[in-house]
């Protein structure tokens, strides 16, 4: 595909605007507020450290990264990008990077976050091991593989575990040592609200993941229950502050001040569909930052 051929507003084949493109940098909120709540735990339970906080955020935000160029080289070949694809644009199903670019792409990206996790490991442990090697595989398997998770309506729970419990629990035990309590309650919210992007994101595909055979949960119960776990989402987000105030302190129940979006969010899924969804879905992540960086917060003071 030529330059002059490209529709309008997209990227050079090849360019730096492309790769910033293909690691789709507006997803880091989900590899950031993880680290930030569980330093905000980490400081509150056992002492926060800078230098293992910063490496869990780099390496964090490796693993995104390369995951998405797993998506984008995996999903291209699945055939689920098409023309009639209804999100941004995907940047090998448009030619603008080559598979083969996008994959040693992904091979760095996971390498740079295994830099990371050397580190973590000479601080915390092997069990970063095990957390790291999870990761990144599970990175892999959400859309390559012989199992794709994303095409078996997976695709959730793995959102859940690894940028929820993993990523805070982690995050927390590389600073003190431990698997805290607090870590596992506050991961919750930050998992479910990682949980509803995807929602939103499996809402609006649904038609033309049909058609690739890819049968995300929004697939397999159509519509209404793409609403029902995304309200759940909700719920459990605001639930969780309001369970840790007695405990905490009135504090921790900054995040509800973002109350008001979230439900906002909630009457628009109901009410809009296919691409009408792709502001719904930035909305959710900016929520998403919202709610963790004042639950982040919220916990930090409390100590």
């Amino acid at each position: 595909m030529s330059e002059q051929a490209l529709p309008q507003g997209l990227p050079a084949p090849g360019s730096l605007r492309a790769w910033i493109l293909a690691a789709r940098p507006a997803t880091l909120t989900a590899a950031f507020v993880p680290v930030a709540v569980g330093t905000a735990v980490a400081s509150i339970t056992g002492g926060m450290q800078i230098l293992p906080a910063l490496a869990a955020l780099l390496g964090a935000f490796a693993i995104q990264i390369g995951t998405n160029f797993a998506n984008d080289v995996f999903d291209a070949e699945k055939g689920a990008d098409t023309e009639e694809r209804l999100g941004p644009t995907r940047a090998v199903a448009a030619g603008l990077l080559s598979n083969a670019a996008v994959r040693a792409g992904m091979i760095a990206s996971f390498a740079f976050a295994t830099l990371c996790g050397l580190y973590l490991v000479a601080v915390a442990g092997w069990p970063i091991v095990a957390i790291g090697v999870a990761s990144i595989l599970s990175g892999i398997a959400y859309t390559g593989g012989p199992y794709p998770l994303g095409y078996h309506g997976l695709g959730d729970v793995f959102v859940m575990i690894f940028f929820g419990f993993v990523a805070v629990t982690g995050t927390c035990f590389v600073q003190t040592g431990t698997v805290e309590t607090l870590a596992l309650a506050a991961s919750i919210p930050v998992g479910t609200l990682a949980t509803a992007i995807l929602v939103v994101n499996n809402l609006r595909d649904r038609e033309t993941d049909v058609k690739a055979g890819k049968r995300t949960l929004a697939v397999r119960f159509g519509r209404r229950g793409a609403e029902i776990e995304y309200f759940l989402c909700l719920a459990l987000a605001y639930l969780v502050p309001l369970a840790l105030a007695p405990t905490l302190g009135s504090v921790v129940l900054l995040p509800l001040l973002t109350a008001p979006l979230g439900l906002r969010l909630f009457a628009r899924l109901r009410r809009e569909d296919g691409a009408a969804l792709n502001p719904v879905l930035v909305d959710t992540a900016k929520l998403l930052l919202l709610h963790g960086v004042l639950f982040a917060a919220g916990l930090g003071l409390s100590s």
